[in-house]
């Protein structure tokens, strides 16, 4: 699924290319793409006509749009969602969900989703420690490019969640953002397994890969993304690529950059988890992360 960096170019190319727009119609073609917004098709499309989009944001890995009515239309890429900025009587994509026109007659919005794990939904916004977000990820804390991001207190929350590191850098409510490869990326640079236990980590260690973390999401951000295939695109369709950057990350058998020895795979929460055994050594009582 997208991490920061690939929903970040989105938002900016959506901030480019939507702000300051009123929207003259609403069509769903799949009703699977509004299906979190619970009053249904007719109503999503009813009450985003005639508002102004003032605002493309972005929360970790949600993004959402600013509407003039004091709502916002937030946007769940899942695995395979793209939003997609196409001049008016462009060939409809495929699997395209939900197109949005506007009143200037310039191009339109698509959300166009193959797997329909996506979907769109409005949603009221509220406010949590002088910042309003939608109600659906109010709970999310902030992103390590968060202007308001506090490392220090980010660190104090990694170390006392019970747990291994890996599972604490998920951890959307600790730090938002981090997904399964730039955690992948950010603990060999640290040189840290995902097993290793938080409470066995100290503050600078900790620290350290925080500090890791943003820095491989600013380096991937720079070029666009990590895509592994077509489907993770910004709003002109182009692929981000970052993935030839990556040290660990569906390396499997792969030399490790620094020392030489063979990248692994282990199971992770029904995903992979990719290290170097030599640099990034198993805790000896680490428990299988299969589960």
């Amino acid at each position: 699924m997208p991490e920061l960096p690939e929903v970040e170019v989105v938002r900016r190319g959506l901030h480019e290319h939507v702000t300051g727009r009123t929207v003259a119609s609403v069509e769903v073609l799949h009703a699977r793409a509004i299906r979190r917004h619970l009053p249904g098709a007719a109503d999503f499309a009813v009450r985003l006509t005639g508002q102004r989009m003032d605002a493309a944001r972005r929360r970790g890995k949600y993004l959402w749009v600013d509407l003039s009515g004091g709502e916002a239309v937030l946007a769940h890429l899942g695995m395979s969602g793209q939003m997609l900025v196409q001049p008016v009587g462009a060939p409809d994509e495929k699997h395209l969900r939900v197109r949005v026109v506007f009143e200037d007659d310039g191009p339109e919005l698509r959300f166009v989703d193959q797997r329909t794990f996506g979907g769109l939904a409005l949603d009221e916004l509220v406010e949590v420690d002088g910042t309003w977000l939608p109600r659906q990820v109010s709970h999310i804390a902030r992103d390590p490019m968060d202007p308001e991001f506090d490392a220090d207190a980010a660190v104090r929350a990694l170390r006392s969640r019970k747990t291994d590191v890996k599972r604490a850098l998920l951890d959307q409510t600790l730090v938002s953002g981090v997904g399964n490869i730039y955690a992948d990326e950010s603990l060999w640079r640290a040189r840290l397994h995902g097993l290793r236990p938080t409470a066995k980590l100290t503050t600078a260690k900790t620290a350290e890969l925080l500090g890791h973390a943003t820095q491989v999401m600013l380096e991937a951000l720079g070029q666009g993304g990590t895509s592994f295939d077509a489907l993770y695109v910004n709003v002109n369709g182009q692929s981000g690529y970052f993935d030839r950057s990556l040290a660990v990350y569906g390396q499997e058998d792969r030399p490790c950059a620094w020392c030489g020895t063979a990248i692994v795979r282990e199971p992770f929460m029904n995903r992979s988890s990719y290290s170097c055994p030599r640099c990034q050594p198993r805790p000896r009582d680490a428990k299988t992360a299969a589960r």
